[in-house]
């Protein structure tokens, strides 16, 4: 005799399913994420240093307080400034041009899909190898911009020079991030209605005031994505500049110096890693970053609902 399922059965189990799909996701994220970065927490109590059979002990707020009351506080705190400007350059330029080029390649243009190609190209290019094409053309004894300083009676260091690289890292970076957010725009851009500017022309708009009035309100969404993907993304991002000047004081942001004190050594080669510290400045970051991105994300919601 066949027995009844309870439709209630059913609907547990239904409602479980998903569930136990997730639970992997949830599990593997928590292994991976949540673990390592409790784990960073702790190890910023402490004075471990990362070495083998080296002793470590809890300290407690040690760590943070030697970042900013210690010896080299007045470097740290330029460090910060020195991030918050690497940030904000190139949050701002990067995203005014990457709109600038998706409202130019979204026109009817012969050889579009090339031009897209081409400054999306170095979006694909590996940290090292954008680093070492920079440091040919900027290469102060024979390299294409020192050929074209001479022609000026002009010399250079470049990447060398403390007044010019910092400026110079924050342009390459703008260079090699800029087609990853111009795809974004473009993708908001041709979501855009053609009714909305059809009906703008009829009432008498002219371009900007169709751009001002129709382009910017629609893609709000999109603006919003890129400038939140390029503060994080800045505000942690050190590869390139340990390409292109290495651990020099007038380049080094929050990011670099967490690298270079948990995981370098010096030239004798003896071990100076304070992976304490390190995860003290990390934490630090974290803050940071979660307290610029938050206020961000409130600010540009905010200008969406009033657009």
């Amino acid at each position: 005799m066949a027995t009844a399922i309870s439709p209630f059965g059913t609907q547990r189990a239904s409602r479980w399913m998903p569930w136990a799909g997730f639970t992997p996701a949830i599990l593997l994220f928590a292994l991976f994420g949540l673990v390592p970065a409790l784990g960073v927490v702790v190890l910023s109590f402490t004075d471990i240093s990362g070495i083998p059979g080296v002793p470590w002990q809890w300290v407690g707020l040690e760590n943070y307080q030697f970042f900013f009351t210690g010896p080299q506080a007045e470097e740290n705190w330029a460090i910060l400034g020195r991030t918050a400007i690497f940030s904000a350059s190139i949050v701002i330029i990067q995203n005014a041009a990457a709109l600038g080029l998706a409202v130019l390649f979204t026109q009817k243009l012969r050889g579009v899909t090339v031009m897209r190609s081409i400054v999306f190209m170095p979006t694909v290019l590996g940290v090292t190898v954008i680093g070492l094409i920079w440091l040919l053309i900027f290469n102060p004894t024979g390299g294409p911009a020192a050929s074209a300083w001479e022609l000026f009676g002009q010399q250079s260091a470049f990447l060398g020079d403390p007044h010019l690289a910092f400026p110079l890292v924050i342009l390459i970076q703008i260079w090699s991030g800029l087609g990853y957010g111009m795809i974004i725009f473009i993708a908001a851009l041709q979501a855009v209605p053609s009714d909305l500017y059809e009906a703008a022309k009829v009432d008498g708009a002219n371009a900007w005031q169709r751009f001002r009035n129709v382009t910017v309100p629609m893609i709000a969404p999109g603006v919003t994505a890129n400038v939140l993907i390029s503060i994080i993304g800045t505000l942690q991002t050190f590869q390139l500049i340990f390409v292109l000047t290495g651990d020099n004081p007038y380049t080094s942001v929050l990011a670099l110096k967490i690298f270079t004190i948990g995981f370098t050594a010096n030239a004798t080669g003896s071990a100076i890693q304070q992976q304490g510290l390190a995860s003290a400045i990390s934490i630090i970051q974290f803050i940071m970053v979660g307290i610029i991105a938050l206020t961000a994300l409130w600010y540009l919601r905010r200008r969406e609902t009033q657009l």
